[in-house]
């Protein structure tokens, strides 16, 4: 590639880079479900049967979340809770994508109680910009990254399925290795029959179940060491890197288990109860709130995470739950929750089997981290022209 210098960069008003439009309304009732994306202010939320953006679409949240900027490469319908790139004004979608990610626009905030973008506010403010050939370059450098992240996912998606379809079959159709040999008896519970030698028995039997440490918000900090880990971070399956809170030291009376290590399971008990996820990457502490399941035996781990992945248990821990204004699940009431276990050797056979996907999405999880902090250092440099293309 050739060089770019900042000598090909020019300084022009937000209004000259892209004209933004309100998103459009599209109440719940009148949605049928679709192939189109529904985009809402940070992510799309639901598929609808037609379109009112053509792809490319660019969008950022303009009512409640701000800042959030996403790139929809098909025809798709954003909300009114969006704006969306009406005029690229012959500017490249993507760059336009990446440079919008680089203005902070949370902090063009208008609204007096819920946040507002309000457009207008945006046309007088200066921005630099490429000619076109080096914004398409700069595009396909990043974009390299995104594809890199996006198949890691898709391969993610593919392995969390693959567990689950072998845990479905083994353990809930009891079609597992040599059943056609083992006679069904009756587990004189709400289980009905199930295979001789197996057993139902309450969950601490299998794991542990340890609740976090309560930190003195007082020893925050914006930036540290260690990561403290709450229940925004526990979503279904996920392992949310976005901390708010950060320590330098950990307190002398900090629990041995609340330092927390790759591979452990984290459990929600509030709000969103129930869920569970896989932790990657170093220095997080366990905060309230958020428990770890510690398996008893090694052979259990696949087993535990994959029926807490299951709607059906979840569905369970949400009906165990109380709280008006929030949902809390009690650790005692849950790991007294009576399961089927399955007979050892099974339960190993399992875990032999699905041990690899777990440590591949695992690992994968931790590349799309690194891939992410590459793609960011270099949007904030190529974007903003700080640094040349070579």
């Amino acid at each position: 590639m050739s060089g770019q210098t900042r000598s090909t960069w020019e300084k022009v008003k937000f209004k000259n880079f892209v004209q933004l439009q309100r998103g459009f309304d599209l109440p719940q009732q009148d949605r049928i479900y679709g192939k189109y994306p529904i985009i809402a202010s940070t992510s799309i939320t639901a598929y609808h049967n037609s379109f009112k953006v053509k792809a490319p679409c660019v969008t950022t949240g303009r009512s409640g979340a701000l800042g959030e900027v996403l790139y929809i490469n098909q025809d798709c319908w954003p909300l009114n809770t969006t704006l969306w790139v009406k005029d690229f004004k012959s500017n490249h979608p993507k760059f336009v994508y990446y440079k919008l990610k680089t203005l902070g626009l949370e902090k063009f905030n208008a609204g007096a109680g819920v946040p507002t973008l309000n457009r207008n506010h945006l046309d007088e403010i200066d921005i630099t910009l490429p000619d076109l050939p080096t914004q398409s370059r700069i595009a396909s450098v990043l974009s390299a990254y995104d594809d890199l992240i996006e198949n890691n996912e898709k391969r993610i998606k593919v392995l969390e399925e693959m567990a689950q379809r072998l845990y479905t079959e083994w353990f809930v159709h009891f079609r597992f290795p040599g059943h056609e040999k083992v006679e069904m008896v009756d587990s004189g519970t709400e289980y009905g029959m199930i295979p001789e030698g197996w057993e139902v028995q309450e969950l601490y039997s299998l794991i542990s179940i340890i609740s976090g440490f309560s930190f003195k918000s007082s020893t925050y900090q914006e930036d540290g060491k260690y990561k403290i880990v709450t229940i925004k971070n526990v979503q279904d399956g996920e392992f949310i890197l976005n901390f708010t809170s950060f320590i330098n030291d950990l307190p002398t009376n900090l629990p041995k288990p609340c330092l927390l290590n790759r591979g452990d399971i984290l459990l929600s008990l509030t709000g969103n109860v129930g869920r569970v996820c896989i932790v990657y990457g170093n220095n997080h502490l366990l905060n309230q709130r958020v428990a770890k399941l510690d398996p008893v035996i090694p052979a259990a781990r696949e087993f535990v995470y994959s029926m807490f992945r299951r709607r059906e248990f979840q569905q369970k821990m949400e009906s165990m739950s109380n709280g008006a204004a929030q949902q809390n699940l009690s650790p005692i009431q849950v790991k007294e929750v009576k399961i089927i276990i399955p007979e050892s050797k099974i339960l190993a056979e399992f875990s032999s089997l699905t041990a690899e996907y777990f440590d591949l999405l695992v690992f994968l999880q931790e590349r799309n981290l690194t891939l992410s902090n590459v793609r960011d250092l270099l949007i904030s440099q190529l974007v903003t022209g700080v640094r040349a293309l070579k």
